[in-house]
């Protein structure tokens, strides 16, 4: 713990709804989930205006749908909008300091005192609240709570202590007046689990966290996790903001509408996330080897396999031939609910096969003599499986704009952009040729004939 108040956190406000409500003019004041949108979807994150019906991250998209009105928008991830989004915060947090730790693509920590800051409370509260504007201004509206302290853990509670786009400044000597009357589960590694363990020896909040001792703590959550909530319950934290922390594993999972059992489709799934695993190493320039699959059986137990390559690897044909190889051992008895596909032990390097060709893998050597074998045809794909709520698109005729709603045949779309007003609704025929997949609208007007234009 510090002298100085000069460990800032920020935590954007229900970050992936305030996107799309920012680049969706019509949801705008009204409840929005943002998540998966089929059967086994979870939500990941829900607006403020969604969170008054009791609609929150982690819960079943199926429970957010029952809880929330009608008009409710659910919509599907738009990852690229919400990174443009983040580069632009953090690139503004590293205006203020060289030390940030991004937590995630909407938190992160800053050490003011490795800038050159007036770090009295006055002088952090008055940063904090120029950052928020700057963050506002820069983002096109999106808002985010912002805590400074002595320690992460004190900044962390700060964000946490007033939001949506609150500013909470704890002054050094306060951080036990702030910590101790708040509930157990606002500290870092107290999950349900150690939550109820702790309610039954009469633990509530952290100040009767505080009152147990060494001893008790270490018998009841273990040596390692009973002596950080010892040192938590105190506001001990010394722990460093540590720069730019590595990327160490690249995976991509999906969740089935049903539990599958038929190896050749869930060979199919494989490719897929392989081909995107794949993508994504390339556009990063990293290659790993170590390839692991996620399972998620029909009875929600969860296991993953891996295997180790000789060489790194960016090629989706060997990430999905190892894949695969691992979902045989493993076997799908039962069916599985889940799949994931990831690649580990990252580098900048891959050797590869400097003679293979891209257009496939190699034929077998006994290709010649071996007798035909007739593929069972594919089924045919509904047209608006192209289609996702949410999803950027553009057409030739009406613009840009994005998917409301899908299904026989057809999709709707609403024609409106991030610095347009609310736009029409069109139903079009879901193999409309001129319907097009489009990159997330910019959110910035249009200045000297540059930046966001949605015409």
């Amino acid at each position: 713990m510090r002298r100085e108040a000069s460990i800032l956190h920020l935590d954007l406000d229900a970050f992936f709804a305030a996107v799309e409500q920012r680049d969706k003019p019509s949801l705008r004041g009204r409840p929005v989930v943002v998540g998966g949108v089929g059967g086994r979807g979870v939500v990941a994150t829900a607006s403020y205006e969604a969170r008054a019906y009791g609609a929150r991250s982690a819960m079943s998209t199926a429970e957010a749908r029952r809880r929330c009105p009608a008009g409710t928008a659910f919509l599907g991830g738009r990852f690229a909008a919400y990174r443009r989004t983040s580069d632009v915060v953090m690139e503004l947090l590293r205006e203020l300091s060289p030390l940030v730790e991004p937590a995630s693509l909407d938190e992160a920590y800053v050490d003011l005192g490795a800038g050159d800051h007036d770090l009295s409370v006055a002088g952090v509260t008055a940063l904090g609240r120029a950052l928020k504007e700057r963050i506002a201004d820069a983002t096109g509206g999106v808002t985010g709570s912002v805590g400074i302290g002595t320690s992460k853990l004190m900044a962390k509670i700060g964000s946490d202590l007033d939001k949506p786009d609150g500013l909470v400044v704890v002054p050094p000597g306060a951080e036990l007046d702030v910590l101790h009357p708040l509930p157990v589960t606002r500290l870092g590694g107290v999950g349900p689990a150690t939550a109820e363990r702790l309610h039954q020896i009469g633990v509530k909040t952290v100040a009767d966290l505080a009152a147990k001792s060494l001893t008790d703590l270490v018998s009841l959550a273990g040596r390692a996790h009973g002596a950080g909530l010892y040192a938590l319950a105190r506001a001990e934290d010394d722990r460093p903001v540590v720069p730019d922390r590595g990327v160490k594993s690249v995976s991509h999972e999906e969740t089935f509408e049903r539990d599958l059992t038929d190896l050749v489709v869930l060979g199919r799934e494989i490719d897929a996330m392989a081909a995107r695993v794949g993508k994504r190493l390339r556009a990063s320039a990293f290659s790993g080897r170590t390839v692991t699959l996620k399972l998620r059986r029909y009875d929600f137990t969860t296991l993953t396999r891996s295997q180790t390559l000789p060489q790194p690897t960016d090629d989706p044909r060997h990430i999905a031939a190892t894949a695969r190889r691992l979902l045989a051992d493993a076997g799908t008895s039962g069916g599985l609910r889940l799949l994931g596909v990831g690649v580990s032990g990252l580098s900048v390097y891959a050797q590869g096969d400097l003679f293979s060709e891209d257009d496939g893998p190699e034929p077998a050597d006994d290709a010649d003599t071996a007798p035909a074998v007739p593929e069972e045809p594919e089924p045919p794909v509904p047209a608006e499986s192209r289609w996702w709520p949410g999803q950027d698109v553009r057409h030739d005729e009406h613009g840009a704009g994005w998917v409301w709603g899908r299904g026989l045949g057809r999709v709707t779309v609403r024609f409106e952009g991030p610095t347009t007003d609310p736009g029409p609704v069109r139903t079009l025929r879901a193999d409309d040729p001129g319907l097009h997949a489009a990159d997330p609208p910019d959110w910035r007007p249009v200045v000297n004939g540059r930046a966001g234009s949605d015409a």
